[in-house]
């Protein structure tokens, strides 16, 4: 099964992200928009796993996920990797809890390591993909609409999110593009020091 490792996010957010991204549609570039209800903060992408793999996950995210207590995030800003010249992902960016996603994804990055799962070679930065460019077409108005988007606050920027879970899931590819399924719950419940 293809997996990966996320954190949720909230209806309302994804209503807004939903608004920026019908705004940028509406250039016609050629980019494949992430469906709102797919966006997700990934921590790790896993790629195809057996069941006994999936099992051992689930326990490593069990660990891990205890020794956390669960936090805020903030959305904001939007922008291109590599760079906004020349973007070929668009992201929508993560402010308050920034530091905390980072420190889960790194220590899922080194347990999972240990158990054989191959190294991320780029370092993580948490963000949140809403479009992948395919062609350069239309690349000046894109790069022009993300400029004036990332110069004004969008919908979302300011917007907050309960993380209190981390959350293994299962990738389907379709006719009408992936289906994203849980497979498993991390709760966040760093236990008090007696």
């Amino acid at each position: 099964m293809r997996t990966f490792i996320a954190l949720d996010l909230s209806d309302e957010v994804l209503e807004k992200i939903a608004l920026v991204e019908d705004e940028l549609k509406k250039l016609e570039a050629d980019v494949k928009w992430v469906e709102p209800g797919n966006i997700h903060l990934t921590l790790k992408f896993l790629g195809e796993i057996s069941d006994e793999q999936a099992v051992q996950v689930k326990g490593i995210l069990d660990k891990i996920a205890a020794g956390f207590n669960p936090f805020e995030i903030t959305l904001s800003g939007i922008g291109g990797f590599p760079k906004l010249d020349y973007p070929r992902v668009i992201w929508v960016g993560i402010d308050k809890g920034r530091k905390e996603t980072a420190e889960i994804a790194k220590r899922i990055e080194a347990e999972l390591e240990k158990t054989g799962f191959e190294k991320e070679e780029r370092p993580f930065t948490a963000h949140l993909t809403i479009g992948r460019v395919r062609s350069p077409q239309t690349k000046e108005a894109l790069k022009e609409k993300l400029t004036s988007l990332s110069q004004r606050p969008p919908a979302y920027n300011g917007l907050s999110v309960k993380i209190d879970a981390v959350r293994l899931y299962q990738s389907k590819l379709s006719g009408n593009g992936a289906v994203y399924t849980p497979l498993h719950a991390a709760g966040l419940k760093l236990k008090p020091v007696r």
